[in-house]
């Protein structure tokens, strides 16, 4: 029970690099915050951080347990690597907190499934940072096909081209672009359509130019729980006409397309009320309307975390949702590498 002044959420961050000054920073400007717990292996990073942001510099740790306990945390922040996201997320429910993440929830879809199993079995939450979720022109998207523009949609693609030499760790990954890149656009995917993945055929592969070690370029097919057909073709060496970090899109329904490059707002093209006979439909043009009045990015994402809590529901990116963004990335990854279409099955 909360004493008289003290803050609704006591959160312990844990992991303390350069990507988690984000979080840092949003939580030292909630008024309902308290952080009383910084832990990283490298304590040099707790301890900057804690002087970066303000935070209590006696509260630095190398242990998620004995910070969780000295503070009395009811939250915790994961911004650690893939791999430490299910030991995170195991301790920190156990122990009676609920936990905001960075992607992907864990890091193969085992480690998701014990960790969605775990977060329901000690009754507390977990939501995953998708923050491309979180923008102006994707949530103007998601509108135009929610009130029916288009019609029913039946087959969405997304085109993903840039050519980033970022160096270190994902040069030397075997998949880096389905691992370390494709969940946002498969995400994405799953919020414009309102479907799960069923199914998946992937072809996983470097061009012969690439400068990474692993697979830089992937297609994929997906069928959707709707039965529309995601298509996601992907390429992280491919210089020249860069598209959007949110990719390239269309989605076609009955009564129109929709079109959204990703960087300008996104727009439908319709079948008008004449030439009901003709060879070739009229069509007319449909521009977004301004519906999204909330913070973009991490922020945003962050903002519904919160909210979510605070009005005792799961977030828009519970574990319990995002598993099946999971379930598109190591899905594709096991197609592309026994050479069929595989069956996507998720425990819930």
């Amino acid at each position: 029970m909360m004493t008289a002044g003290q803050k609704r959420f006591q959160v312990v961050q844990v992991g303390c690099g350069n990507m988690a000054k984000q979080w840092a920073a949003y939580a030292a400007k909630r008024e309902d915050v308290e952080v009383v717990g910084l832990v990283d292996i490298n304590p040099a990073a707790a301890a900057a951080m804690a002087r970066e942001f303000g935070f209590d510099p006696a509260r630095c740790y190398t242990d998620l347990e004995t910070a969780i306990r000295e503070g009395g945390a009811n939250l915790v922040f994961d911004v650690t690597i893939p791999e430490a996201h299910k030991q995170v997320v195991l301790t920190a429910t156990a122990l009676g907190c609920d936990v905001f993440g960075e992607k992907p929830m864990a890091a193969t879809m085992a480690d998701a499934a014990e960790v969605l199993a775990a977060v329901k079995r000690h009754g507390r939450s977990y939501a995953v940072m998708q923050n491309r979720r979180y923008n102006r022109q994707i949530r103007a998207a998601r509108g135009l096909i929610g009130q029916g523009t288009i019609g029913r949609p039946g087959f969405a693609t997304a085109n993903f081209f840039l050519g980033p030499h970022f160096g270190g760790f994902r040069e030397t990954m075997r998949s880096p672009l389905l691992l370390d890149m494709a969940i946002h656009t498969f995400d994405e995917a799953r919020y414009l359509l309102q479907a799960d993945p069923v199914s998946v055929y992937c072809h996983e592969f470097n061009p012969s130019h690439s400068w990474y070690g692993g697979h830089s370029s992937a297609a994929c097919i997906f069928e959707m729980s709707d039965g529309s057909v995601f298509t996601y073709n992907g390429s992280w060496c491919a210089e020249g006409a860069a598209t959007s970090w949110h990719g390239d899109w269309r989605i076609v329904g009955g009564n129109g397309t929709l079109v959204w490059d990703g960087t300008n707002d996104p727009y439908c093209g319709v079948v008008g009320g004449a030439g009901a006979g003709a060879f070739m439909r009229e069509i007319a043009r449909v521009e977004a309307a301004e519906e999204w009045n909330g913070r973009e990015g991490h922020e945003g994402c962050l903002d519904e975390m919160f909210a979510a809590l605070l009005e005792g529901r799961p977030a828009e990116t519970d574990c319990a949702d995002n598993i099946h963004s999971v379930a598109m990335v190591f899905g594709a990854i096991a197609s592309a590498e026994q050479g069929k279409k595989i069956r996507l099955e998720v425990a819930q």
